[in-house]
């Protein structure tokens, strides 16, 4: 008997009307009770539920079916299988639907509340305004007809229909959210109004109405929050014109594949990530690496599928699939991010635990007990001679009772950090800036220092020549010339770069024969049959040269700039004492070329900083960070030079990888939390100790976009400010949103007993008002941009 295999696979539904934590919890409870489902998770900011099960047992059609038992429709499904050759069972799923933000004013449900507040407010006409035009007619209608009733009545059928449906769902997956509250509460005044004649057909109706718009006013405002995300996922164009068998056809970018020619014409989006095989063209890579200044493409260098093609026509080689290119990559790792709760997001879950039931307690005794304990009106001395009389119908505390259920759920207060996190995490992504998880976000900004590796962060990772000082009456194109033959057979960063000016003057290469390394100290040559040397000063000492005295360059008898500013006699040069250590304190390294007779001259090199670097640490100073700290394996006369030149608070130099985590665990006992911005490989295990990771460049790169906390997608340390202000600004506003909405529904809930909260002010102001305001400031955080003064990146000196 052949053994069965275990098969699963992993779907994700959207579920747009799921946009609160008690309507992930009521699909929670449904899913609980299906065998089958391995695990699962609800993302009520996104309106997303991702289920991994066993596709032996269940098909995506028993998952649907598991959703709409809890009373929400899934309007679209996409299967990513993790077991291979599991089968894909996303055709059963219902069809895709986009809900823009506009469209729920159109929706069913804004149809029936519109009825619902025409049928209220002619009710309030008859019950209220008719009387004073006409008494005799409004007795009639109202005493003896009941039209007003009547017309209560209809506005709760109309707008009560889908809360009361819901209230039963909720009730079916044992889930006490709002919907089942207002159900309660909306029951509860027409039993009391039909049963004891207690005349709260108007508060049933103003309920029913209310909820209903107050529903539609936080559909409106999550939408508003999602649609940072849809933005995201519109970058990449549906089709990509390919080159097939030397034909051209339009192909759904998902039948594209590795391997195949896409052809990308002037103003196109670029549709897959590749490598361009033919044409040039700037290129607008803002949607990846949020980039301001398009990128000059060529034959050979990467482009990415979203980035646009500004101006000329290119052929582009397919790397990856549509569904593993880096904008893709990306926004499942928005989505995932946005997923995982924060400190903060879990307190508040926590506290809303305790909240609902104790505050439905207290709403059970509001209506039951006064009317038990007060026979007539009571009159209580308040402080400050504020006296307050506590009314004895029971009719009044039944009503005080369900207004108290109204703000039995903790709705703004629980959403007020995930629609936080989800504006902060996406505006990030438009901007560059990939951050991996909310957590990450909130400790970024509270983070008091920030440790920054050297090589390749802070500068350029790239060795240039920087200065070339001709001697013995050489020219610097002399030097040069000489140079570029020695270091040509050189695999040594120093001498790539060398090498690398000198093509770039237009010095062509010398006859170069017996060319030797000298192990640590330089190379060995013979150029125009004679023996060069090029290395460090201490090769040219063993060689029996007096670095001390040695003559400069002279044109016509003047000396050179450079040889006058380090040469006080003007005819020779101090190297040793003077020149060397001059170059060396400017963060360089200095290679001398000669012969065995005498020095030619003397070329420096160094790692270039990166022309943002010094305006970015000011940038930090400004906003709040206390120490910058460089780290980095040089020596600690380089990294002195480049640590004053960049204004850095401290350095470390000369360390190995273990060091630069023991740096980070040394800042993290001073400060409450640590950065660490590295290449996110070679600085892997500092990034791990940090408090927050943030890796460079890490646009194409696999290996940073996983490791890292948070990913700079370009190779642009401007990002770094904006990183630490949208963070700090986040961390604001999820700390204003979670106080404004708790202290909003203590306040609501404390004027109840004194009749100072009627119900539409518990429904509009407790439940939709605090919902609309916590959303609306989370977006603010969608307007935070890069400072425009570090994108202009004006160059160091």
């Amino acid at each position: 008997m052949s053994e069965s295999v275990e098969r699963t696979d992993e779907v994700q539904f959207d579920v747009p009307e799921m946009d609160c934590p008690s309507c992930a919890g009521k699909i929670e409870n449904a899913l609980d009770s299906i065998e089958g489902i391995i695990q699962y998770e609800t993302r009520p900011t996104t309106g997303k539920v991702v289920v991994t099960y066993d596709t032996a047992s269940l098909s995506t059609r028993d998952l649907v079916r598991a959703i709409e038992h809890a009373g929400y429709d899934v309007v679209d499904s996409s299967v990513e299988t993790s077991t291979p050759g599991a089968e894909s069972q996303g055709s059963e799923a219902h069809a895709h639907h986009d809900e823009m933000p506009g469209s729920v004013w159109k929706s069913e449900r804004a149809i029936k509340t519109w009825i619902s507040g025409g049928f209220a407010l002619a009710g309030l006409f008859i019950e209220f305004l008719l009387i004073g035009i006409n008494t005799e007619v409004a007795i009639i209608l109202g005493r003896d007809l009941f039209v007003a009733d009547i017309l209560f009545l209809a506005a709760v059928g109309t707008a009560g229909e889908i809360i009361l449906r819901n209230g039963y769902y909720s009730l079916r997956n044992r889930s006490l959210d709002i919907d089942l509250l207002i159900s309660i509460a909306i029951i509860g005044a027409l039993a009391a109004s039909l049963g004891f004649g207690a005349g709260l057909y108007l508060e049933a109706a103003l309920l029913a109405f209310l909820f209903s718009v107050a529903e539609l006013l936080e559909r409106y405002s999550i939408d508003r929050a999602r649609n940072s995300l849809r933005e995201l996922m519109d970058l990449s164009p549906d089709e990509a014109t390919v080159r097939r068998n030397g034909e051209e056809i339009s192909l759904p970018v998902e039948d594209v594949e590795i391997g195949d020619v896409v052809l990308v014409r002037p103003g196109e989006k670029i549709p897959m990530d590749g490598v361009v095989i033919d044409g040039e063209s700037a290129v607008n890579q803002a949607p990846i690496t949020g980039e301001s200044v398009p990128v000059d493409k060529v034959e050979g260098d990467e482009v990415y599928a979203g980035t646009i093609n500004e101006s000329g026509y290119l052929e582009v080689e397919v790397t990856s699939e549509a569904s593993n290119n880096t904008l893709s990559r990306i926004i499942e790792m928005v989505e995932d991010a946005q997923a995982a709760k924060t400190e903060r997001e879990k307190f508040v879950d926590r506290f809303a635990s305790y909240y609902t039931p104790v505050v439905v307690v207290l709403a059970v005794l509001t209506a039951a007990v006064p009317p038990l304990l007060i026979d007539e009106p009571v009159t209580v001395e308040l402080a400050a001679g504020y006296a307050h009389t506590f009314p004895a119908a029971w009719e009044v505390w039944f009503l005080y009772g369900l207004t108290l259920l109204v703000l039995a759920c903790p709705c703004a207060f629980v959403i007020s950090t995930p629609v936080s996190v989800v504006s902060g995490i996406t505006s990030g992504a438009k901007n560059g800036v990939l951050i991996k998880g909310g957590n990450y976000l909130e400790a970024m900004g509270d983070v008091d220092a920030i440790a920054m590796d050297k090589t390749g962060t802070l500068t350029k990772g790239e060795l240039t020549v920087t200065d070339v000082i001709p001697l013995n009456g050489y020219t610097e194109a002399d030097v040069l010339r000489c140079a570029r033959g020695l270091e040509a057979r050189s695999e040594h960063p120093i001498g790539e770069a060398i090498v690398e000016h000198a093509a770039g003057r237009d010095i062509e290469t010398p006859e170069v024969q017996e060319f030797e390394s000298i192990t640590g100290k330089g190379v060995e040559a013979a150029v125009h049959e004679k023996t060069h040397y090029a290395g460090k000063p201490g090769l040219f000492e063993e060689l029996g040269f007096d670095l001390n005295h040695v003559h400069a360059a002279t044109d016509g008898g003047v000396v050179t700039t450079k040889s006058r500013e380090l040469c006080e006699r003007n005819d020779c040069l101090d190297l040793l004492d003077e020149a060397i250590p001059e170059l060396q304190s400017e963060g360089k390294t200095v290679v001398l070329i000669g012969t065995e007779d005498e020095i030619e001259g003397v070329v420096a090199v160094a790692d270039e900083i990166r022309p943002e670097a010094k305006a970015t640490i000011t940038r930090l100073h400004e906003l709040g960070i206390r120490e910058i700290i460089m780290l980095t394996g040089d020596n600690e006369r380089t990294a002195r030079a480049i640590a004053s030149e960049l204004g850095v608070d401290n350095y470390r130099a000369e360390l190995l990888p273990e060091e630069k985590v023991n740096a980070i665990e040394e800042l993290d006992d001073t400060y409450d939390g640590v950065a660490m911005v590295g290449d996110g490989v070679n600085d892997a295990p500092a990034l791990a100790t940090a408090s927050v990771g943030i890796a460079m460049g890490a646009a194409g790169t696999d290996t940073a976009l996983e490791t890292a906390d948070i990913a700079l997608m370009s190779d642009d340390l401007s990002r770094l400010p904006y990183l630490y202000d949208l963070s700090h600004k986040g961390n604001s506003v999820i700390r204003q949103n979670i106080w404004s909405s708790l202290v909003a529904k203590g306040l609501l809930a404390a004027g109840v007993p004194f009749g100072l909260v009627p119900v539409w002010a518990a429904v509009l102001i407790g439940d939709a008002g605090m919902t609309v305001a916590v959303t609306g400031n989370a977006t603010r955080l969608s307007r935070i941009e890069p400072d425009e003064l570090l994108e202009a990146k004006t160059p160091t000196s």
